[in-house]
Parts: C-alpha cells; sequence; structure tokens
C-alpha cells in the first residue's frame, strides 16, 4: 500500500507540472489564431463601431497586455474558477457543466463498445489465424480503420434514420416528449445507438487489430508451450495464459485514447447534433469564445492525464510483475 500511495502522489506532482505547462501553451495557442471577441461581439450586437469595440475590450480585459491576461487567467485556474463566457454572458464552469455529461455518457460508451469488441474479435482472429473467419475481421477492422468516421455516421444515419425509420438520426433526447425515469433512460439510450457505433467502431478496429497481433507473438513463447504440454485445455490457454499476457500492449493503447475521445468526439456531435463539450468546442471556435474554448482544453487535458495515470495502476493488477516505475 506504500508503494502504491508513493507511485499516486508522484503521479499527481508530475501531472501538476504538465497541467501547468498546458495551460499556459493553450492560452498563447488560443490568443495566437485570428479573429477579435470584441469584433464578433459588436457585430452581432449590430454596434461594431471602433467606440463601442473599445468598450467591450475594455469590459472584458482583452486590451490589457498579453501577459497581464494570462497571469490572470492563472490566477483565476489555480482558484477553481475558469473564465466567464464573452459570447454566452455566463461562468464557463456553468457551461461545461451542461455539456460535460452529455460527451462523457457518448464516449464512455464507445469505449467499453470499442474494447470489449476490439478484443473478443482480435482473440477470436488469433485462435482462427489462417480461416476465414481471421481473414473477414481483418478485412472488416482495416475497413472501420480507414473509413472517416464523419461519412460512417452519415451513411449510418440515411440507412437506420431516413431509410428505415428504426433509430432516431440526431439529439440527446426525443424533444418535447417530457420523459422521466426509466423511460427518459431508454430515449437517451435510442438516441445513443448511432453515434456509439460510428465512435467505436474506429477504435475497435484498432484494437481487434493489435490484440490479435499481440496474441500470435505470445501464443508462440515458452511458457504457451509448456501449458499446452500439460494438457491444459485450448480455452484456459488462451484465457488465462495468451490473453492474459497479451491485453498489455491493448491497456497501453487504450489508456491512451481513452482520454483523447472526449477531445475526439467534434465530428460525432456535429453529425450527430449531440449537445456536448465536442460540439461546444466548434461552436465557441466560431464564435471566438476565447475562455469557453480553454475551459473545455483543460477539462480534456486533465482526462487524459487521469486515464494515463489509471492506465498505470491497471498494469500492476493485470500483471503483478511489473513495477511501474515512480
Amino acid at each position: 500500500m506504500l508503494g502504491f500511495a508513493q507511485l499516486f502522489a508522484s503521479r499527481l506532482v508530475k501531472a501538476a507540472a504538465i497541467l501547468i505547462a498546458i495551460v499556459v501553451m493553450n492560452f498563447f495557442l488560443v490568443h495566437a489564431a485570428p479573429g477579435d471577441p470584441a469584433m464578433v461581439m459588436a457585430g452581432e450586437a449590430g454596434a461594431a463601431d471602433e467606440k463601442f469595440v473599445a468598450q467591450l475590450r475594455e469590459q472584458f480585459g482583452l486590451d490589457r497586455p498579453l501577459y497581464e491576461q494570462l497571469g490572470t487567467y492563472v490566477g483565476k485556474i489555480v482558484q477553481g474558477d475558469l473564465g466567464f463566457s464573452y459570447r454566452q454572458q455566463r461562468p464557463v464552469w456553468d457551461i461545461l457543466a451542461e455539456r460535460l455529461p452529455a460527451t462523457l455518457v457518448l464516449t464512455l460508451t464507445a469505449f467499453l463498445l470499442a474494447l470489449a469488441a476490439g478484443v473478443a474479435l482480435g482473440t477470436l482472429a488469433a485462435v482462427a489465424v489462417g480461416t476465414w473467419a481471421d481473414s473477414a475481421i481483418t478485412v472488416l477492422a482495416l475497413l472501420a480503420y480507414a473509413t472517416p468516421i464523419y461519412w460512417i455516421g452519415l451513411m449510418l444515419s440515411l440507412l437506420f434514420s431516413i431509410q428505415l425509420g428504426w433509430l432516431p438520426a440526431f439529439g440527446y433526447e426525443t424533444i418535447g416528449a417530457g420523459y422521466t425515469g426509466l423511460a427518459h433512460v431508454a430515449d437517451v439510450a435510442v438516441h445513443l445507438i448511432l453515434p456509439v457505433i460510428t465512435l467505436a467502431l474506429f477504435y475497435m478496429a484498432s484494437y481487434a487489430r493489435l490484440t490479435r497481433a499481440s496474441m500470435l507473438e505470445v501464443r508462440g513463447l515458452d511458457f504457451v508451450k509448456t501449458a499446452k504440454a500439460k494438457g491444459l485445455t485450448q480455452s484456459r490457454i488462451v484465457t488465462r495464459h495468451v490473453l492474459r499476457n497479451a491485453i498489455l500492449p491493448v491497456i497501453t493503447v487504450a489508456g491512451i485514447q481513452a482520454g483523447q475521445l472526449v477531445g475526439g468526439s467534434i465530428l460525432i456531435e456535429t453529425v450527430f447534433a449531440w449537445p456536448g463539450i465536442g460540439r461546444l468546442a466548434f461552436e465557441a471556435v466560431l464564435q471566438r469564445d476565447y475562455q469557453v474554448l480553454l475551459g473545455i482544453f483543460l477539462v480534456t487535458s486533465i482526462m487524459v492525464i487521469l486515464f494515463n495515470i489509471l492506465t498505470d495502476i491497471l498494469y500492476g493488477l493485470v500483471d503483478p510483475r511489473i513495477q511501474v516505475s515512480q
């Protein structure tokens, strides 16, 4: 337990240093982008004269030197304040709190589906290597990996929503239905099907190919031959010996991609009009809403770091022989 606590504390210290660097870098990258939030707000207000624009810049601190804006922003971050949205006239925390649950539901469901299906298909392909099943899984994985996810989403929506009418084409829930309890959960689940499948296909293909390659490498090692010589059943050899040792590379890749899924859902949320932070980021870019963009970058960065720490912990649980260095 002491070693685990030291490892966790060490990871948190490193994560804090990384997070500070990310905050500073994101601030300069966002402010280096072309466009002026004051001009956008003035244009929407229908009064884009120089005096009004200057008032807006002064009101939101945009007329101050960049280093002063950075100091103010970092100071607020330390206090847990993500700032104020120029465009929506609301605290950034409130905006993210509304959008983040929808993104988490979408990405975590897609991640679990991709991981389970990818490992299962990769295991089947490795066990049946050289057969038609192996070829079919390999071709399916290559197609899913190579096809743009936005095109898959559009085609699935066209087929199952427009042509067949089986599933809703967009949205988080049925507008105006007023469902509550289990009926609301079922309604959200139905709306989840198409975006989850679309997002999961690409990652499922990665995990399937990686699992197959790793299992084929492991099954030729000496300890697997020893297990066969002892007369163990094929299923026990595959699950207890081959898969358990072959799963480590999959955990590594999955741990990296789990955090990236949150930030990588922009296309899916845009195609299916899913009200998450991916779509919010797209809207914030168009509106030059710097504070919202920085808040999204910070939240997604924290999630990536947390998933990386979780991956290190899972190493020790899957294979106790591994000692993760601090």
